[in-house]
């Protein structure tokens, strides 16, 4: 099924063909939609009228229900991310890559869904579909990936209307449009299917947090009796602790102090460690196949390191900040073998798979939400920016965005942390050159090309031989 919709996708909107389907889309009438949008980096959001391209015929066109509000969106809105290009915002922005609605309309050749399915979309509108990444399932990795809002259409599949736009006098691509909005246009085969039995309003956070934390839980083979550790206990951490659970996995909640217990108690885990407790740690060390690290600020790794049981064991960075970037350089050096990996989102796939997963569980796997209308949507932002320490998932009710939704926006703009410092390239180094120390087989540093590219001396207290 995969290649016949890849070889269909090229057949009608490869590279070639794209602007004879921009040119067939602007002949046909666009969606008009209402949206929360933010004008700058203040993130103060306020309803306007936009629109999505005309349905094609692969699209589906979704009334949107529900949409999670997700830490990520913060940082793309108020252009606080140092190091994903994709969040250098362009305004108005429209996050929100958490969607969950009621397909409204098919196009003429789309055959996965009808009219009345529960669907859900997630961070990935399109893909190359050709590639190794793409032909294994994980369209995430695709060179050409675009990603759900402030992304880029290449292939005309994921198309904003207008297409172009003029600002400064300058003529620049659109920005696509997330979430927070009444509709949305999507190729069928970046839409996941949400089955009917399961409550759409928690659909949404399944397609982020969820995916994020079963992705690597997927990839690292987590199964009955595999140990898993979850540090941080927001929204990822306790999705990921009953995704863990459901696989048959035995499960740590990892935290800095004993105020989470209750918290990960409750969803499920086996055992609580307190980093702070050293009789605790030394008592727990070597004991992990898999720690996936939740925490989205910069920390230290080390202590985590000390848990996993063995060299295949595995310490997945999940949060976007310098173990991140560090980890990055280090794989691409090592592969597979280095212990430090990183993960993303996933693919199409398994996203569909998690969905299944939650819905077939007894009982269902269900995220912690509190939905809330979309007039609050300020101060949501403001309380992601400050912390989670409920691991609640904040959901959007889309049926509360209409004409006079402007007059309930009395909300002022968010109160935001700074950005964070940029991240030189220098720092990114140096992190990449600790990881790659702690992985080094020998008794001792020996300067060898790895670490030398990093660093003039060598790292921690091994000494250099001569």
């Amino acid at each position: 099924m995969f290649m016949g919709l890849a070889d269909g996708f090229c057949l009608q909107r490869g590279a070639g063909s794209s602007s004879r389907w921009h040119r067939a889309y602007h002949a046909m009438e666009p969606v008009q939609i209402m949206a929360m949008a933010c004008n700058d980096k203040c993130c103060d959001f306020k309803p306007v009228k936009l629109q999505r391209r005309p349905v094609g015929d692969f699209d589906v066109l979704v009334n949107l229900k529900y949409c999670g509000v997700c830490h990520t969106d913060v940082d793309a809105a108020a252009a606080k991310s140092t190091f994903l290009p994709i969040m250098k915002c362009k305004y108005p922005c429209v996050p929100g890559h958490e969607l969950a609605g009621v397909v409204e309309k098919v196009g003429a050749k789309v055959t996965k869904f009808q009219v009345g399915d529960q669907l859900g979309v997630g961070c990935l509108v399109d893909s190359c579909l050709e590639c190794a990444a793409c032909r294994a399932g994980e369209e995430e990795n695709c060179q050409r990936a675009v990603f759900t809002y402030q992304s880029d259409d290449w292939s005309g599949r994921a198309a904003p209307y207008p297409a172009t736009r003029t600002v400064d006098g300058q003529v620049e691509k659109s920005p696509l449009l997330g979430g927070y909005s009444t509709k949305i246009v999507v190729h069928e085969y970046f839409a996941v299917k949400i089955p009917g039995s399961f409550p759409l309003e928690y659909a949404g956070p399944v397609m982020c947090s969820g995916i994020t934390m079963y992705s690597p839980l997927r990839r690292y083979g987590a199964t009955v009796g595999t140990h898993v550790g979850i540090v941080g206990l927001g929204g990822l951490g306790v999705m990921g602790i009953k995704l863990a659970k459901q696989l048959g996995c035995v499960v740590t909640a990892i935290s800095r102090s004993e105020a989470k217990k209750e918290l990960a108690t409750r969803a499920g885990a086996d055992h609580y460690l307190a980093t702070a407790a050293a009789s605790q740690m030394e008592a727990a060390r070597n004991s992990l196949d898999i720690i996936l690290d939740t925490i989205p600020t910069d920390h230290d790794i080390s202590p985590y390191r000390s848990l996993l049981a063995s060299q295949a064991s595995k310490l997945v960075i999940l949060g976007i900040n310098a173990n991140f970037t560090g980890a990055f350089v280090a794989r691409k050096l090592l592969g597979n073998i280095c212990r430090v990996q990183i993960s993303g989102i996933g693919g199409i796939a398994a996203t569909q798979e998690v969905i299944e997963l939650c819905d077939q569980a007894e009982p269902k796997i269900l995220p912690e939400i509190k939905i809330m209308p979309v007039h609050e949507l300020n101060s949501i932002f403001e309380l992601l920016d400050a912390s989670n320490d409920a691991g609640i998932r904040y959901v959007l009710d889309i049926g509360t965005l209409d004409e006079s939704t402007a007059a309930q926006c009395t909300a002022p703009p968010p109160t935001l942390a700074a950005p964070p410092v940029q991240l030189s390239m220098q720092s990114t180094l140096q992190r990449a050159a600790s990881i790659l120390s702690q992985e080094c087989s020998a008794s001792c540093c020996v300067h060898c090309l790895t670490c030398g590219l990093f660093l003039p001396q060598p790292v921690g207290t091994r000494a250099k031989q001569s």
